[in-house]
């Protein structure tokens, strides 16, 4: 029950208010869609002895903005709360011209159909058909070589349907990233694709390939959970977007696919997604929200998965699974039909065993829908060209260089020196492929302070769950959780908010000015800065392995303009056929 406080008299209610410039959760605490490594944080402010907002404080504001908190919700929010002003002053700092609008915008109607481009035709570059005695070694082929051999009629894909199935009953429940297994509908579908070839008609790349969807799309009939209690008997009565078009690609739904709780972490409901490479550490989870379609690509349950990334959840489990991930540009993906986290900055995109596994995935699902009022009309025209010695490619020589923090230990400063033998590694690769790499940096910005965007965002799309205590039902509920985000974020003002949003604008100019210089630039993954910077203005980025510390996947990172895949994707490619990564897979015991 409520514990009773002493009555604040209006002049003092009053006075307070203005204080109250508090919120979610600080730049290095805030939960987010992915876990704490997944973009180097800020360090954490030193406590503060005397806190300038207080219980009291918060309990008056409670009344005004609609919610009641317990005595221990508020204790727990009020860390939170008093960090969050630091990023509120920061941001008021920032010169932000009046005629600066916020980063966000509002479209009166929906895109008419006659705007929607055609798609232009996609091709592999030379495919290198894998030998094989049974289809059991096709698990780790790419979608190139898969989709050779169904188009060759060498193999069917009714036959691949069942070994993947097969391969999710096996190890599914052992990295616990199988949420619904869709049998049924799968091998309805795998016959209809092998049908289709019979008469001849075949719908390109993806026509009969198995793939997994994260547990947040839309999926007409089946349970669409998003990964947490409230929700687990959840079924919608229609398709999304993204599994309308891979449908119609001739694509197989085998399996809605595990995500963190909401978007957040590898935790769901019926615990932690592992990672194959780590099966048995749970510490080594599968790391971000698309945990499930990381794990289940790396262990080849599927042939290819489709992900999400707000801040981190297809880079992060891409790097920590060994898997080759690709964050489109924001607006390139409808997310009419997904769960909405953060509507300013949600991005969709495959998370496969390969770079052109990725291009025909994207190539499948971009592209305006006359749903989803965010996404361009920009065509994504795809060459597997590699020769990239004409692309302007910088790189952020610093971050490669390693922390500028001595390591506490020696076992984080052998790690610290392998990771810059792989890196080094990686970049002398690049050279040879014909990469001609510059130092760069990127702009001075403090970003980390424009982090409660996300949240504030979060806090709004789950506010009923959060008045009604439904939040209470799930399974985290430390301060790094959504229950005690969602509670928190109720307290940012509006004003904050915009002015953030504004704040973010001036970002998006710099990174603008930053990217009509380079055509791709190269980071670690995922522990580089432009992590948080380019989900905040919307820039693509690719993720593949390059190497391997302590037997656990390292990757690197190539990022690209605003609508403008093909580029990195085409360094990307170029450094996969200079490696052996993207051919290492790991050894499972079910």
């Amino acid at each position: 029950m409520k514990k009773t406080k002493t009555a604040t008299s209006r002049r003092k209610f009053l006075k307070v208010l203005p204080a109250l410039g508090a919120a979610g959760l600080s730049a290095s605490k805030m939960p987010l869609d992915v876990l704490a490594q997944t973009a180097t944080p800020s360090p954490s402010p030193s406590p503060t002895p005397t806190p300038r907002i207080t219980k009291e404080m918060m309990h008056q504001a409670e009344k005004l903005i609609g919610i009641e908190l317990t005595d221990a919700q508020e204790a727990m929010a009020l860390g939170g709360v008093n960090r969050n002003l630091d990023s509120y002053e920061t941001i008021r700092k920032i010169d932000v011209p009046l005629d600066t609008e916020p980063a966000i915008a509002f479209h009166p109607t929906r895109a008419r159909k006659e705007l929607y481009v055609n798609k232009t035709k996609f091709r592999f570059g030379k495919v290198e058909v894998p030998q094989f005695k049974t289809v059991e070694d096709l698990a780790f082929a790419t979608v190139p070589q898969l989709a050779e051999l169904i188009r060759t009629r060498r193999v069917s894909s009714t036959e691949l349907t069942k070994m993947y199935l097969s391969r999710l009953k096996k190890f599914g429940p052992k990295l616990l990233c199988v949420v619904t297994l869709t049998e049924e509908l799968a091998l309805k579908q795998a016959a209809a694709a092998d049908a289709e070839l019979k008469r001849g008609k075949y719908r390109g790349p993806l026509h009969g390939i198995p793939w997994g969807a994260k547990d947040l799309f839309a999926t007409k009939g089946i349970k669409t959970t998003w990964g947490a209690e409230p929700y687990r008997d959840q079924v919608i009565d229609y398709d999304s977007t993204v599994v309308e078009r891979l449908n119609e690609a001739g694509a197989v739904l085998v399996a809605k696919l595990s995500m963190g709780a909401l978007a957040q972490g590898a935790r769901w409901f019926a615990g932690v997604t592992r990672n194959p490479w780590a099966p048995d550490e749970a510490q080594q989870g599968s790391s971000g929200s698309s945990a499930g379609p990381a794990a289940a690509t790396a262990a080849g349950l599927v042939g290819f998965s489709i992900g999400t990334e707000t801040l981190g959840s297809i880079v992060s489990p891409s790097s920590r699974c060994g898997v080759t991930g690709l964050r489109p540009t924001y607006g390139r993906v409808s997310r009419y039909g997904a769960m909405g986290l953060s509507w300013t900055m949600d991005k969709i995109g495959p998370m496969c065993r390969g770079i052109e596994d990725c291009a025909a995935a994207l190539h499948a699902i971009y592209g305006p829908d006359g749903k989803d009022i965010t996404v361009g009309d920009a065509p994504f025209n795809w060459n597997p060209d590699t020769n990239i010695s004409s692309l302007r490619i910088g790189y952020l020589k610093t971050e490669f260089d390693g922390p500028t923090t001595p390591p506490t230990n020696e076992q984080q400063r052998v790690q610290a020196e392998q990771r810059r033998a792989v890196y080094k590694t990686a970049l002398e690769v690049l050279e040879k492929a014909g990469a001609k790499l510059t130092p760069i940096e990127l702009p001075k910005f403090p970003a980390a302070s424009l982090r409660f965007i996300l949240s504030a965002e979060a806090a709004a799309a789950f506010d009923d769950i959060t008045r009604d205590g439904r939040v209470n039902q799930l399974s985290g509920q430390s301060p790094n959780d959504w229950p005690n985000t969602f509670r928190t974020s109720r307290f940012i003002p509006a004003v904050e908010y915009l002015r953030a949003q504004r704040a973010r604008t001036l970002l998006m100019r710099e990174m603008e000015t930053l990217m009509s210089q380079w055509d791709v630039f190269v980071s670690p993954a995922p522990g580089s800065a432009s992590l948080l910077i380019t989900n905040l203005t919307g820039h693509p980025a690719a993720v593949l392995p390059c190497g391997f510390v302590n037997n656990l996947p390292v990757a690197i990172m190539f990022t690209g303009g605003v609508y403008d895949e093909a580029s990195p994707l085409r360094v990307a490619l170029a450094f996969e056929r200079a490696t052996k990564w993207h051919d290492m897979h790991p050894t499972l015991v079910s």
